[in-house]
């Protein structure tokens, strides 16, 4: 079997791994964005192209006989590449256009939650020009609102009042700005609680969930500085998180059941791929903030670093309807993932300066990102460059196997030290223990 991946991130190479682990006799082939040599030392066929060129990625699976397809980056999600496969007769791992809007448009998720009365949704309007923008504002009250950047952003499209926006004066001029960009936006109200994110594999009808966890935007220690792609995740041995309850875990599994339905009534097609919703747990319970259409990155290296089931059947089984829970099954370990950045990133990240990773202990758990392979060694290529997951019993332990090892990465490099620390979850339990009277219980 011929399986062709998209994308060559640090997303990708956990995926790559993953399909080199599986027991089906296959090869595997990459079209990425750089020479990631973590992914291209175990591929039969590499080559670098734009991801959002369809036609090029078509090309290249026609001619390496490609059997099925895994899409990494909502690029070419959002740009139909799943819709051109599926047309020539070669299956896909990754949703179609159509469904794809639920990342691709923040507008189009919210409307689909109110038409299809999902709960877990959020008070807000879509807008193209400041035309009542700030009389909703006022309605929604100074402090208690959110701007969303209604495209694909990187991450970074967001603001959120209190955090990037200190008043609606600067709201207002952050709606402006997106104007002048020609990008229409939503304003939507602001959840407090806990963030965390549930990712399901999809088949189109049948979903199996993933363990969740907890990423973390910000570029700082102490959840401070610019927004980010993610610096860091975490995941417990329970496949929950310490702050949340049972409760949660299952208001968050039946939010992304919905959905998948939804979108199946809505288009007469099901969604076939990963439905990955992001969540915040609040007072009242749990709602959604967005949804991305792929794996999370980080978050698929804590999930794929404890996959025990066979990826290439999970994916066969996504591509054939016939998903069950029994495809993905999971290690009961905790996991800690921590990335290793470019100074100076996310506003102005240094680019083509050297990194060493010779000292890393472990490489099996050392996943290459934005990263460039040249006759002398390996460059920082301008995004999130590398990151490590540390494995263990519990997340303190992973936490400490993880902080080890990504120091170990040579370069004008850092990271968040205290993603996955005690310190920072007893911060996140006590939050949670502060905004619900009942401590981590769930309202009745």
């Amino acid at each position: 079997m011929n399986i062709l991946l998209i994308g060559s991130g640090a997303r990708e190479h956990a995926i790559a791994r993953a399909i080199k682990k599986s027991k089906t006799n296959s090869s595997l082939f990459c079209f990425g964005s750089n020479n990631n040599p973590g992914i291209s030392k175990i591929s039969a066929g590499y080559t670098v192209g734009k991801m959002d060129d369809v036609e090029d990625i078509l090309n290249f699976a026609t001619n390496n006989k490609i059997d099925i397809t895994i899409i990494g980056p909502e690029a070419p999600l959002a740009s139909g590449l799943a819709d051109l496969l599926w047309k020539n007769d070669i299956p896909c791992v990754g949703p179609k256009q159509k469904h794809a809007q639920l990342e691709s448009s923040k507008a189009f998720t919210r409307d689909l939650f109110e038409e299809f009365n999902i709960p877990g949704g959020a008070k807000h309007k879509n807008f193209n020009s400041l035309e009542e923008v700030e009389e909703f504002l006022n309605e929604l009250g100074e402090g208690n609102y959110v701007v969303k950047a209604d495209g694909l952003m990187g991450g970074k499209g967001v603001k959120v009042a209190g955090d990037h926006l200190k008043d609606i004066k600067e709201a207002l001029e952050y709606c402006e700005e997106l104007i002048e960009k020609n990008s229409a936006f939503v304003i939507e109200e602001k959840f407090i609680g806990q963030e965390f994110s549930l990712m399901s594999f999809c088949d189109g009808e049948h979903l199996a969930h993933m363990p969740i966890v907890q990423d973390h935007k910000r570029a700082f220690e102490g959840d401070t500085g610019p927004n980010t792609g993610g610096m860091g995740t975490y995941s417990d041995a329970n496949h929950s998180l310490p702050f949340l309850t049972d409760e949660d875990l299952k208001k968050a599994q039946e939010i992304n059941i919905a959905t998948a339905k939804a979108l199946k009534t809505k288009f007469g097609e099901g969604y076939k791929g990963i439905l990955y919703g992001g969540f915040i747990a609040t007072k009242n319970g749990v709602s959604l903030i967005e949804y991305n259409a792929r794996l999370g990155d980080p978050e698929a290296m804590n999930v794929l670093s404890i996959l025990k089931s066979d990826f290439v059947d999970l994916c066969l089984a996504i591509i054939k309807g016939n998903l069950t829970q029994e495809h993905a099954q999971f290690l009961e370990k905790a996991t800690v993932c921590k990335y290793a950045v470019p100074e100076g990133y996310p506003d102005s990240p240094i680019k083509n300066q050297k990194i060493d990773i010779a000292e890393v202990s472990n490489p099996e758990q050392l996943f290459l990102a934005s990263v460039d392979e040249r006759p002398d060694g390996l460059y920082e290529a301008g995004s999130r460059t590398a990151a490590f997951v540390g494995i263990a019993d519990t997340i303190e332990e992973a936490e400490i196997i993880a902080e080890t090892e990504i120091t170990k990465i040579k370069g004008p490099l850092f990271h968040r030290k205290d993603i996955g620390t005690k310190e920072l979850i007893e911060k996140r339990i006590e939050m949670m223990h502060s905004i619900r009277p009942s401590g981590l219980s769930s309202p009745t």
